[in-house]
């Protein structure tokens, strides 16, 4: 079974916003068994929806639109609804007391006679209710092809899919099992890792496909198998993953069910009951907040000290003015006194420390553009590695966070 998503609106042509609603939908749905087609967006424009909708029926059996459900004339979509469907506007009187009730409850604003438009929806349409917003949700079913229309408000968009969209496909069609699993390898590129697997991979069944996805410094391998039988499926995507990591098990730091690697780093530092501390210069507080996002990252993370200049470095962490003078700023015994220095004032067990140059100039060492010093502080040693990280600034920043979250957890592994 295949679905096509269809946002609609100027602000994600122009690149005002991103479109993240697709990319939540498209994982939803093939958690269910639904594989997307095409994901595409228009502007809003009623030949350009009307061309879309017709499109996108020649290729799907189900067709989500997000986007153009607002109160204002620019918000288009149910007209055009209308009229591919040869259909009239109505009033629910279920949409129109919720969104009287949403303006008792939480605006000071009187309703208006726009705000109440939005209780108009096309006949033909079962209505999904928005607890989270004033536009409904549709459902339309016609020559076998559903039609879904979403407001685009993310937060409104994830509920209904969520409690409203994907229980009534679950519940209206048989689907096949689509089944996912990620190995997480850092250390090796991605030409030189396809020759160490490429026997095994020729050998992977039919139904099984591998992919590779680099990214800054490590590479994801997602086998994705799909079927009707959930069991042999599921059976073979263990076996294989199990083939491929007695292939390269000294390359692989986990398997992806969602968590990265500052989540498995942070469930290692948890259930030894460790703490980390960070000193960042270069990379300006970026390990901190990949850190940061993860709930209950308190338990194990004690703080940071983002010594962009020097005299931070001198003044904060109490790094040698001599030591820096001797060695320039961007060198591996500066890092490994911020990260001493930094474990010792945070009082936890280990530290991360990093500087480097990330360009475009070259600041106050002469160090190459590039040049990265990254240093892991443990309860019983203290280890610095010196990388070169290319010459695009946001390259070197994002790749020295995802080597610093490597070297961390290695050294962690190793006590």
């Amino acid at each position: 079974m295949f679905a096509e998503i269809i946002t609609i609106g100027d602000e994600i042509l122009i690149g005002q916003i991103i479109d993240t609603n697709s990319a939540f939908i498209g994982k939803e749905l093939n958690k269910i068994g639904v594989s997307v087609y095409q994901i595409t967006s228009i502007q809003d424009d009623r030949t350009h929806i009307l061309n879309a909708l017709r499109d996108a029926k020649s290729r799907a059996q189900i067709i989500i639109v997000t986007g153009g459900l607002g109160p204002t004339k620019d918000d288009i979509t149910k007209h055009t609804f209308c009229e591919y469907f040869n259909d009239q506007l109505v009033e629910n009187k279920a949409v129109l007391s919720h969104v009287e009730a949403l303006f008792a409850k939480y605006i000071n604003t009187p309703i208006s006679d726009i705000n109440r438009k939005q209780a108009l929806v096309p006949s033909k349409a079962t209505v999904l209710h928005n607890a989270n917003g004033t536009a409904p949700g549709m459902w339309f079913y016609e020559d076998n092809t559903v039609y879904v229309s979403l407001p685009g408000v993310p937060f409104e968009m994830k509920h209904l899919i969520t409690n409203e969209v994907l229980p009534k496909i679950a519940r209206d069609f048989k689907r096949p099992y689509i089944l996912h699993k990620t190995i997480i390898t850092y250390g090796l590129g991605e030409s030189a890792l396809a020759a160490r697997i490429e026997d095994w991979e020729n050998n992977l069944p039919e139904f099984i496909k591998l992919a590779y996805l680099p990214n800054l410094g490590k590479v994801r391998l997602r086998l994705s198998a799909k079927g009707p039988n959930k069991e042999i499926i599921t059976k073979a995507i263990e076996e294989e993953s199990q083939k491929l990591t007695s292939l390269i098990g000294d390359l692989v730091y986990g398997t992806e069910n969602e968590e990265t690697l500052e989540h498995v780093v942070g469930q290692l530092l948890t259930k030894k009951k460790l703490t980390l501390a960070t000193a960042e210069s270069f990379t300006g507080g970026r390990i901190a907040e990949s850190i940061t996002a993860i709930p209950g990252a308190s338990a194990y993370f004690k703080g940071t000290v983002v010594s962009y200049a020097t005299a931070i470095k001198i003044e904060v962490l109490k790094v040698d003015s001599e030591l820096i003078e001797k060695h320039s700023v961007v060198s591996a015994p500066v890092a490994k006194a911020m990260a001493e220095n930094v474990k010792k004032l945070m009082k936890s067990d280990y530290a991360i420390a990093t500087t480097g140059n990330a360009g475009p100039t070259k600041g106050d060492s002469n160090a190459a553009v590039g040049t990265v010093f990254i240093a892991i502080a443990t309860p019983k040693r203290t280890v610095v590695e010196k990388f070169i990280m290319g010459n695009q600034r946001e390259r070197i920043v994002e790749k020295s966070v995802n080597k610093a979250f490597e070297l961390l957890q290695k050294e962690i592994l190793k006590f």
